[in-house]
């Protein structure tokens, strides 16, 4: 997958020039562009009649594949605390961690951005709760506009335009640096939704994108 990037607090910076993110980095990079479209395709339409309208539930689970491949500790709890890191409850939980940075795949509702930001800094700054791991940086993964449309994302997701949008008010509580990563849509297909029979809900099919002839 392509994408672009957002940093608060020079976090790009510091995960390109300094030696002890320079692997983390490059997993993180690697994890997200070793998934294809095919790859994105196939898992989505593997669950059959039971697929969801969109491929977010797709991308989830290879980006999971990938940074479980690469040693990524996954759902990694915040606070060692177990009134706070056991049983379903996700709130305190960050979906992957390697050494000291963090990671967060975000394609819930866009009410709940100010919390995917503020998750890292929990698991970073100082709390009256004990650390189960220290953040030094937080990296958001999140659909760019142009992929919510394309990937049949629903209209209330958490963007990476409106996680940018984020940043300036709360720059103050975000005092970890933070690189918001926004997936760029697919080029070879896109998402189409029709209503499930007897059913409000919708189903998503793929709809590939024709190539321009070369002379054009």
């Amino acid at each position: 997958m392509e994408y672009r990037l957002f940093s608060h607090r020079y976090a790009l910076s510091i995960l390109e020039t300094e030696p002890e993110f320079a692997q983390v980095w490059d997993e993180i990079q690697t994890a997200i562009s070793n998934v294809t479209e095919d790859e994105i395709i196939q898992s989505f339409l593997s669950k059959g009649e039971q697929r969801g309208k969109s491929i977010s539930a797709a991308i989830n689970e290879l980006l999971k594949k990938e940074f479980k491949n690469l040693g990524w500790a996954s759902e990694s709890p915040i606070f060692q605390d177990p009134n706070y890191n056991g049983g379903r409850d996700d709130a305190w939980r960050l979906d992957f961690a390697k050494d000291t940075i963090s990671v967060e795949v975000a394609f819930n509702h866009s009410g709940v951005i100010a919390w995917n930001l503020l998750k890292p800094v929990l698991a970073g700054e100082l709390n009256h709760v004990d650390k189960a791991i220290q953040t030094k940086i937080g990296v958001i993964i999140c659909a760019t506009s142009d992929m919510r449309i394309a990937g049949g994302f629903d209209n209330a997701v958490g963007t990476f335009e409106k996680f940018v949008y984020h940043l300036p008010p709360l720059n103050n509580q975000l005092s970890v640096p933070l690189l918001i990563i926004g997936l760029e849509a697919p080029k070879t297909f896109r998402i189409t939704q029709t209503k499930r029979p007897n059913s409000n809900s919708k189903i998503g099919s793929i709809e590939y994108i024709n190539e321009l002839p070369l002379d054009m």
